[in-house]
């Protein structure tokens, strides 16, 4: 029987604990300017998850939100603010701060919105106008 992957997540004072089973649909560094602000960063580093992945183990209700816009709810702790996870609603999938998840290392597959860069980073690795097509974008790549 293969084992089934299981990471925990938590809120930064511990509060709110979930959990993200399997492994992550797609990783790398988001550069839009709504993950900037949201962050506080120049690039945000996420993962992106399918929402049935995550299941809440403790301090659901010291969860708070908010949704600038229809396509995405922000999801932060009450009491120490620390950011959470974003549901992107019309997907069906979270996309979860890679700092929060305990044990994961984190390998970035992409950059996405790099169109929109504060911060050019020259890795090699893909760089998206908007998203993969298989995370529902356009598949336009743009120079590194």
């Amino acid at each position: 029987m293969e084992k089934v992957i299981k990471y925990n997540a938590s809120c930064f004072c511990g509060n709110v604990e979930f959990a993200l089973k399997g492994n992550p649909l797609l990783t790398g560094y988001c550069h839009c300017e709504s993950c900037r602000n949201w962050s506080g960063t120049p690039v945000n580093a996420f993962t992106l998850w399918k929402k049935e992945q995550l299941t809440f183990v403790k301090g659901k209700e010291n969860v708070s939100s908010f949704s600038k816009t229809q396509k995405c709810i922000r999801h932060w702790c009450k009491n120490c603010g620390g950011n959470l996870f974003t549901e992107l609603t019309q997907k069906g999938l979270v996309d979860v701060f890679s700092g929060v998840i305990h044990n994961f290392e984190f390998a970035p597959d992409v950059h996405v919105h790099y169109q929109e860069k504060v911060l050019q980073i020259k890795d090699g690795l893909p760089k998206y106008k908007d998203l993969p097509e298989t995370s529902g974008g356009s598949g336009e790549l743009v120079t590194e």
